[in-house]
């Protein structure tokens, strides 16, 4: 399959999330078997000053291709010019942040809130679409403010019209909770209105969800988000499966800690041991929260000060999960509590 003359094959796209898709999580993706990956959102402005972090956000190795950059802003003249200096970088789609609701963003009228100013959104696609040359340009939208408020149709036909190559659609609302289910219906009412290609996110955590929707709508792609997050796995499974093979099933315990050391080794590489550390635990209860042990770790990984205390619990559970000496846990319980609340999910 081909967005925008970016052959993915059936592959799973790894969303844009900000302060995870950065080049470790992308690399162990990739390697995985993801598709198309994004960095995470990158500011405009930020480009346009050389701000240090949005440098290093938006930094790419050439082995990651192909890749997307997330670009965030409400200004044509700023978009305009952030996207002809991304150019130099040779991304291979350059996508406008219309989604985000949380309110640092959406408040200050950027992220989704570009969907209830559908002048200015025609004017920053045209603009970005102008600047980026031969580099496709995508829009990422999400339904509209609210179940009364659904701008979605109104907002692709903007970004159709303006030359966008293809678009993608969170089917929930701005102001829709994460445990509420996305609105699939929506996708059949904008392919009767616009004919670039529809790329489908929401609430894919496991390959049954994203073969179900596969099955289930006319998505010309499938991004994962939340549900790639400790679980790079699902790309090599997803990508068998449609192909015909036989499904590896889930990995052992041996597979999660030698991919888990990968990316922190990854991590360390890029940020410097002392900034990869609180990060590092993050991403090592994501890897374990699937298996029994994950309410332990959880208790002992953030007493951790260094590397060497941090690899040390790590190798340890690896070693007990491996041999079965964790008492068995509600493993959808701290599902359903990860859904809610991504960071520091047991400690409501």
């Amino acid at each position: 399959m081909k967005l925008a003359g970016i052959d993915f094959g059936k592959r799973l796209i790894l969303a844009p999330m900000a302060e995870i898709t950065d080049g470790a999580f992308r690399k162990i993706s990739k390697k995985f078997g993801c598709g198309l990956t994004f960095t995470q959102m990158v500011s405009a402005e930020g480009i346009l000053n050389n701000n240090f972090n949005t440098l290093r956000y938006l930094a790419f190795s050439q082995d990651e291709k192909p890749i997307g950059v997330q670009i965030l802003g409400n200004d044509p003249a700023i978009l305009s010019a952030a996207v002809r200096e991304l150019t130099r970088f040779k991304p291979d789609v350059i996508d406008l942040n219309s989604g985000c609701p949380v309110a640092r963003v959406a408040g200050k009228q950027m992220g989704a809130s570009l969907m209830e100013q559908p002048e200015l959104l025609a004017k920053l696609v045209s603009s970005m679409v102008k600047a980026a040359g031969n580099i496709p340009v995508s829009v990422k939208f999400r339904l509209g403010r609210d179940a009364k408020n659904i701008s979605i149709i109104e907002s692709a036909k903007i970004a159709e019209d303006n030359g966008a190559s293809f678009i993608t659609v969170h089917f929930r609302t701005m102001e829709s909770p994460y445990e509420e289910e996305p609105d699939f219906k929506w996708l059949d009412r904008i392919k009767e209105k616009v004919s670039i290609p529809i790329v489908v996110n929401g609430s894919i955590f496991s390959v049954n969800d994203a073969l179900r929707l596969k099955e289930k709508l006319n998505a010309d792609g499938l991004m994962i988000a939340r549900g790639a997050l400790g679980n790079p796995f699902i790309f090599k499974r997803f990508n068998k499966i449609i192909d015909g093979e036989d499904d590896p099933g889930k990995p052992s315990a041996e597979e999660i800690s030698r991919t888990l050391f990968e990316h922190l080794n990854l991590l360390k590489d890029e940020f410097g041991e002392f900034n990869a550390l609180d990060k590092a635990k993050k991403h090592a209860v994501w890897y374990w929260m699937r298996s029994d042990g994950a309410g332990e770790l959880l208790k002992k990984i953030f007493s951790a000060k260094d590397w060497k205390a941090l690899t040390g619990i790590l190798t340890k559970h690896a070693e007990k999960t491996a041999k079965n000496q964790f008492p068995r846990e509600d493993i959808d319980l701290i599902q359903k509590k990860f859904r809610k609340k991504i960071l520091f999910w047991l400690l409501d």
